[in-house]
């Protein structure tokens, strides 16, 4: 492993990446600090939890010592707030006195502060598309002097419908500039659109495109729909750790904190419904121990960097291949371990064998030990974590990638 102190660096960035207590670089950084550093572009492949953001904020702030930024310098695309705000987190950690803030430009925070950071002399910005997209057409920030577009999560921007905002902020931009992208999959549709923004890219990748951390324990209990309240709350209190918990809906988080709250649980949620003040708390509250659970959707986990979640609970099945890499990869951050649950009823275990054969993993299959209780029903049923009818569970199975499909299938 390479160490920070290996690598050209400045004395100021060594000495704040000694001050925050980094001192060996992950694979990731120390592929892609070195390209980065000479000014090329950059294409990688790399999951949650290895350090892609201090893979292209070093470069980026090693680049603004040594030169003297004419307004906005670098510009961080991502797809969620949560993100952004980990990413100025991280940015924070090194920038001590002699870089100004860094503006953060996303839905759900005051436009007006954000504008008075740019015009009081922001040189980085990490924005959401949409809220970016906006201001762009306002004419209320000038990229015209951009030197470093990066492009974080590229693949769930991609998911999520970002791209047509993209192409209107990169047309916005300069077209001689460095352009890094780090996307968790690298699938065709990805590099169609990526191609378009890189220049004889240095190309990296770290893992298996599609693959959970080898330190990640995986196994699944097949259990019934009115069961896994109960199963879950048993691993809660056999099994003492941090829990990220996934939910298929903003009603399935709803109903799962507000029964693990009357169960005496201290459990936090995230979805897309939620404020971002409700968003900061409960992902503050869970950072600092005040909270042993957060529920979350798949969109509104994105950003979610905790480094000590011990378990990940899938208590409902992943729509996609990809959503399940991303789950899993909140636990065995850092070199740590970590344990994924999957719940599975009777009618997915089809789902999880296709599961399997896509990723190229197996997942233990475990025995509830002793009887679970059935949920109490209260006036209407809730269907939205229902599994849907097998003709509509086949097709939704089918938006696993459909090259790894079709070779296994």
């Amino acid at each position: 492993m390479k160490q920070f102190s290996e690598l050209p660096l400045s004395a100021y960035l060594q000495d704040r990446l000694v001050a925050a207590n980094f001192v060996t670089a992950t694979p990731v950084q120390a592929s892609t600090i070195p390209p980065a550093l000479e000014g090329k572009d950059v294409l990688a492949t790399a999951q949650t939890g290895t350090g892609k953001t201090m893979a292209f904020l070093l470069p980026i702030m090693q680049h603004m010592l040594h030169s003297k930024p004419n307004g906005i310098y670098a510009l961080v695309l991502v797809p969620t707030r949560e993100l952004a705000m980990q990413i100025v987190g991280q940015y924070n950690l090194l920038r001590g006195k002699k870089f100004p803030p860094a503006a953060q430009i996303v839905g759900g925070l005051s436009e007006k502060e954000q504008i008075k950071t740019i015009r009081e002399g922001a040189e980085v910005v990490i924005a959401t598309p949409g809220r970016l997209e906006d201001l762009v057409d306002r004419r209320l920030i000038d990229l015209k002097h951009l030197k470093v577009l990066v492009l974080d999560e590229a693949d769930r921007m991609l998911d999520m419908g970002f791209i047509p905002a993209i192409r209107r902020i990169v047309g916005a931009l300069p077209k001689n500039r460095q352009t890094m992208c780090f996307s968790a999959t690298l699938e065709a549709s990805v590099q169609h659109i990526i191609g378009d923004y890189v220049k004889k890219p240095v190309r990296i990748e770290h893992g298996s495109i599609l693959k959970p951390h080898e330190n990640v324990t995986l196994r699944a209990y097949e259990v019934s729909n009115d069961k896994k309240m109960a199963l879950l709350e048993k691993l809660l209190k056999d099994e003492p750790g941090r829990y990220l918990v996934f939910a298929r809906t903003k009603r399935g988080c709803e109903r799962l904190a507000k029964r693990l709250t009357r169960d005496g649980f201290k459990a936090g949620m995230i979805h897309g419904d939620r404020s971002q003040p409700q968003r900061n708390a409960a992902l503050a509250d869970f950072q600092r121990g005040r909270s042993q659970l957060l529920i979350a959707t798949d969109v509104a986990s994105r950003g979610i960097h905790v480094d000590d979640i011990a378990h990940v609970v899938n208590y409902d099945f992943p729509t996609l291949a990809e959503d399940f890499v991303h789950r899993v990869g909140r636990t065995a951050r850092a070199g740590a371990r970590g344990v994924a649950t999957t719940f599975v009823n009777w009618t997915e275990r089809t789902d999880l064998i296709k599961l399997e054969r896509a990723l190229g993993v197996k997942i233990e299959r475990m025995n509830v030990a002793g009887d679970l209780e059935a949920e109490e029903r209260v006036g209407p049923v809730d269907t939205s974590n229902l599994v849907p009818t097998r003709a509509s569970k086949d097709s939704r199975m089918m938006k696993l990638p459909g090259e790894v499909l079709q070779r296994y299938v």
